[in-house]
């Protein structure tokens, strides 16, 4: 428990740190979409309106482009492609969010 909350306080930072980059509204963003986002890889849950409404408003390759590995650790990048999709601002396939290769077909 103690080293889940060490990561989520490490995700934190890193997206307050690069909220600046990327004009984004990020606490909201991890406030409403964190539950859509997270290890365990299934199942997805489809986003609410609150996390749709958030992810529509960001720069997504801006902050794709600030994905560490320390995130990847806590955030199933599988799950924020879906959440992206179903909040219409998908992904670009066959782009990196991080070192995830966003699938170029459909999943």
């Amino acid at each position: 428990m103690a080293k889940h909350f060490s990561l989520l306080l490490v995700l934190a930072f890193v997206l307050v740190v690069t909220a600046e980059d990327c004009t984004v509204d990020l606490k909201g963003l991890i406030r409403e979409c964190k539950p859509y986002v997270m290890f365990p890889a299934s199942p997805k849950i489809t986003p609410s309106s609150a996390c749709c409404s958030a992810v529509q408003k960001v720069n997504a390759p801006c902050m794709c482009s600030k994905v560490t590995k320390e995130i990847e650790k806590v955030v199933c990048m599988d799950k924020v492609v879906y959440v992206a999709d179903y909040c219409k601002n998908p992904l670009k396939p066959g782009s990196d969010c991080g070192s995830y290769h966003v699938p170029s077909q459909g999943r």
